[in-house]
């Protein structure tokens, strides 16, 4: 491929993705949304607030490479992603299906790319972390990328006590200083606890009450 078509294919994508300017702290949230629901509007929101994020972007994923079964559509899930998260900060995006990454690491590494000068902020439930060790060059994302964990209940034992928790415990950052997160060199990640929504993709699946 040539340098000229492909700052062209690099110029055609950026049309449809979210903006963001240097020196902002974006956080990045994100999960096969299938289906969204008040709890992440309810992380989302205490992001923004304890981490003292600029903005945050929900990733709406093709797939989760974790997960056996795959989710629903991409246009049904980012439409109902939309209808429920109305927030002035907050933007639902395709940007993973726009860049062909599945994995969080090359999620990244491409959102760096398209926004220079920009410092992202991974955001994850604390059972997320509990299993992070299993993710894809885990390591790579904490020493790259800062990382804002939200407790969500019963799983804040577990993600205390991960591997990712352990081999990274000299880079936590107190829950009182949470709003330095993205001012902070990687690695630097943060946990905090906030009032709890119970509320679950698959509960709800299970209920009948989204259908794939």
């Amino acid at each position: 491929m040539t340098v000229r078509r492909h700052v062209a294919m690099q110029d055609a994508m950026r049309c449809d993705l979210p903006y963001a300017r240097p020196g902002q702290v974006i956080g990045l949230l994100g999960g096969s949304f299938d289906p969204a629901h008040e709890g992440h509007v309810h992380i989302t929101k205490m992001a923004l607030k304890r981490f003292g994020l600029d903005r945050v972007w929900w990733l709406v994923s093709p797939g989760n490479p974790l997960k056996e079964h795959g989710p629903a559509g991409m246009e049904k899930r980012l439409a109902h992603a939309r209808a429920i998260m109305r927030h002035p900060k907050v933007e639902v995006t395709d940007l993973e299906a726009r860049t062909g990454t599945r994995y969080t690491a090359a999620t990244l590494e491409a959102v760096k790319r398209l926004y220079p000068g920009v410092t992202f902020v991974w955001l994850m439930g604390a059972d997320n972390l509990a299993q992070f060790h299993l993710w894809q060059d885990w390591r790579g994302i904490m020493e790259t990328t800062p990382m804002g964990v939200i407790a969500r209940p019963g799983t804040r034992g577990a993600a205390r006590n991960s591997v990712a928790a352990h081999s990274f415990a000299h880079a936590k950052l107190p829950s009182g200083s949470s709003r330095l997160l993205g001012r902070c060199a990687a690695p630097c990640w943060c946990f905090i606890n906030v009032p709890m929504s119970h509320a679950s993709s698959t509960e709800i699946r299970a209920k009948g009450e989204w259908q794939r």
